[in-house]
């Protein structure tokens, strides 16, 4: 039975995006690859049964994901592969008018033009010339590193400057990261739902990528000490302060049972702490528990400012000159632009001011869901970008996220995190950042009654 093109039957409310979704699934089954001539929009369209515009619409949404081409005169070809990152959000345009709950990003507001405003203002004055003019990393950014010592003691670090290697953000980091930690046919486990680039990152690098057992704190001990008897386990990636999509939060026990886990199978642990001291009363990361085999990472960009791409990595004591090495021929260095202006913010006390906005303002929407998704048993963590919401038996996955679609709200699968690709976790992730606080009401309670009533019957509509 071939998948594409699909049997009329098998789409979905909304078609468009349910035919898009099945050229996804066809992608990754390996029936179409790259390079793959797609029919005319008319010729789909007739096969099918269903309008032109439908179609139309399926393939710009393709190929705004990245999966499929035009070519003016020559036709519309497959692009992607299994192997391409696969963003767990929907691509929303300009003309869509949705409450977007599937990008994971902070609260924004005037402060945050404002400040940036001043600061590029102030830049203009007095750009020191290093930033300008020096190719050389370590001199360029040696006291940027060092202005980020007090910033990683708020996050629970303790480390000293030679460990610390500023970048461009977090997924600089975790590049950076695996491939110092890992190399080509290295086994590497993490949480079974984890970072949607990941998976993909992995694959690039050639390494093995498998999910572990969790609960409601994260990694199961018992699986990760099953895994490394199994075979050499090389890389614990893990998020164990609640960035996980699971929004699970280890306890400092689990995390000194990992870390136990870890020194007796000599295993390198890559820990994501994105979110920094975003999150009140935190228990010690695991860097600080076993920095001797521990990348750290954290950045500005969710608790401070999307656009201020810039962070640092902290690598174990042995290993700093082959991390240097590595970010050396991925990104040479972190942009001097971007860190001058962090390293200023956190001298004159704005990295403080909007590190408080922000707490305050995601404390706040965090309240909001939870009061909205009363008795739907929300897991949340404190001051979280997101909220997972389990979903009943009667709810599948993919027709949720299609039908809060089709009455204006974007959430993100489960499934789209999950390692183990066949897995549907039945829950959603919903990101409490990008909307207005009465955007955040109205689609959390469009969430809140899709969950509580049976999903409605399929039309075969356009």
């Amino acid at each position: 039975m071939t998948m594409w093109p699909p049997d009329p039957s098998t789409l979905t409310r909304p078609v468009y995006r349910s035919l898009a979704e099945s050229l996804i699934e066809a992608i990754k089954a390996g029936e179409l690859r790259q390079g793959d001539r797609l029919p005319t929009h008319r010729d789909l369209a007739e096969t099918l049964g269903i309008s032109v515009q439908t179609v139309s619409r399926a393939y710009e949404e393709l190929d705004r994901a990245g999966a499929i081409s035009g070519m003016v005169g020559r036709g519309t070809f497959v692009r992607g592969s299994l192997s391409d990152t696969r963003p767990p959000w929907h691509r929303i345009g300009a003309d869509d008018e949705v409450v977007d709950f599937s990008m994971l990003t902070p609260v924004t507001g005037e402060i945050h033009r404002e400040r940036m405003q001043a600061a590029l203002a102030q830049l203009a004055r007095d750009l020191p010339s290093d930033d300008l003019f020096s190719f050389r990393p370590r001199a360029t950014l040696s006291t940027h590193a060092e202005a980020a010592l007090g910033w990683l003691r708020r996050c629970g670090i303790e480390t000293d400057r030679g460990r610390v290697l500023p970048t461009n953000g977090n997924t600089s980091a975790m590049t950076v990261a695996l491939m110092t930690a890992a190399g080509p046919g290295d086994l590497v486990v993490c949480e079974d739902l984890t970072h949607h680039t990941l998976k993909a990152l992995c694959a690039y690098l050639s390494l093995d990528l498998r999910g572990l057992a969790t609960d409601a704190e994260g990694i199961v001990p018992d699986a990760f000490e099953k895994a490394c008897r199994g075979r050499a386990v090389r890389v614990l990636f893990c998020m164990p302060a609640g960035l996980n999509p699971k929004a699970a939060t280890m306890s400092p026990a689990r995390r000194a049972a990992l870390v136990e886990i870890a020194r007796r199978h000599d295993v390198t642990i890559v820990e994501d702490d994105a979110w920094g001291p975003i999150q009140p009363r935190r228990a010690p990361p695991i860097a600080a528990l076993a920095p001797e085999r521990t990348f750290y990472f954290t950045s500005f960009t969710k608790p401070i400012l999307p656009g201020l791409r810039y962070g640092w990595l902290v690598a174990p004591e042995t290993l700093v000159s082959a991390t240097s090495n590595r970010h050396l021929v991925t990104s040479w260095m972190a942009t001097p632009l971007m860190a001058e202006i962090g390293t200023r913010w956190l001298r004159d006390g704005t990295a403080d001011e909007l590190l408080a906005w922000q707490m305050a303002a995601l404390g706040e929407r965090n309240r909001l869901a939870t009061e909205a998704l009363a008795g739907l048993a929300p897991k949340t963590s404190p001051n979280g970008l997101h909220v997972w919401l389990p979903l009943p038996d009667n709810w599948d996955e993919d027709a949720f996220v299609a039908h809060a679609r089709s009455e204006g709200v974007a959430v993100a699968a489960g499934s789209s995190f999950a390692v183990d690709q066949t897995a549907r976790p039945g829950g959603i992730r919903i990101c409490l950042g990008c909307s207005s606080e009465v955007g955040l009401g109205r689609g959390l309670e469009v969430i809140a009654r899709l969950v509580r009533n049976q999903p409605e019957p399929a039309l075969l509509t356009s």
